[in-house]
């Protein structure tokens, strides 16, 4: 069907799931008072979600099944940069005693696919499958880096500029100059960001016609990274995983 001519039931589905995952449990009353829809459809859409397993009534309340964690760990499991980047963002994680990630473009947002705690790390918001804003951190800047600059304006228009701390990118020159630094190190920085305090550095994947399938970072409280050993030794080590990824995809 025509995006134009979007289905209205579909809609409300979504924006059902999308409530219950924000709000987390819920009765019908709240639910229907948030989306303005009335009790009886909501209460039809729910029905329907838990007889298909998609959700769940505890008491009163209703709240989001595993369902969609199978969905979503069927779906991250079929991908190749996955399955070649696990072993070696766990590696990475060990070897740094930091965090390591992966991060993939889509629909203009950056989608973290995996992430692997070291000794040392640190617990921050992030998990599998949370969405951020690309310009905000240093895996999605590389990736940003590395796409035609009219999907980067696409991206711009749809998304914003939104800054999430004083020291985010907030224009779109300002993006474009970051941008051709990324591209001349050939890896990208986040100084605190996306979150204060942290510093991230993170290398693109790419194939073997240079288009870009993701990015591998590091990321560790500013207190612990110096400039030299964010742009020496961690940077190498970032290097040398995303160098490995991309061999083994590619050959």
């Amino acid at each position: 069907m025509d995006a134009k001519h979007p289905v209205r039931t579909t809609e409300k589905t979504l924006a059902l799931v999308e409530e219950l995952m924000e709000r987390g449990p819920c009765g019908v009353t709240e639910l229907a008072d948030g989306l303005e829809i009335g009790k009886s459809a909501v209460h039809n859409h729910l029905t329907t979600l838990r007889e298909h397993g998609y959700v769940l009534k505890v008491d009163d309340r209703y709240q989001l099944g595993l369902k969609f964690l199978e969905i979503g760990g069927s779906t991250r499991k079929s991908m190749e940069l996955y399955q070649v980047a696990e072993p070696e963002v766990k590696s990475l994680a060990d070897e740094t005693g930091e965090l390591a990630n992966v991060l993939v473009e889509e629909q203009g947002m950056g989608v973290y696919l995996m992430r692997s705690k070291g000794e040392a790390a640190v617990d921050l918001d992030t998990y599998a499958g949370l969405r951020t804003y690309l310009h905000t951190t240093a895996l999605g800047k590389v990736i940003l880096a590395h796409l035609p600059e009219s999907r980067v304006d696409e991206i711009i228009d749809r998304r914003g500029l939104e800054r999430k701390t004083a020291n985010s990118i907030g224009s779109r020159a300002e993006l474009f100059e970051a941008l051709d630094d990324v591209r001349e190190r050939g890896y990208a920085i986040d100084d605190g960001e996306r979150l204060e305090g942290l510093r991230c550095i993170a290398a693109p994947v790419t194939d073997s016609t240079d288009e870009v399938l993701g990015s591998i970072s590091v990321s560790a409280p500013a207190s612990r990274v110096s400039d030299d050993e964010l742009h020496g030794e961690l940077a190498e080590r970032v290097l040398s995983a995303a160098n490995v990824v991309e061999l083994n995809i590619n050959y």
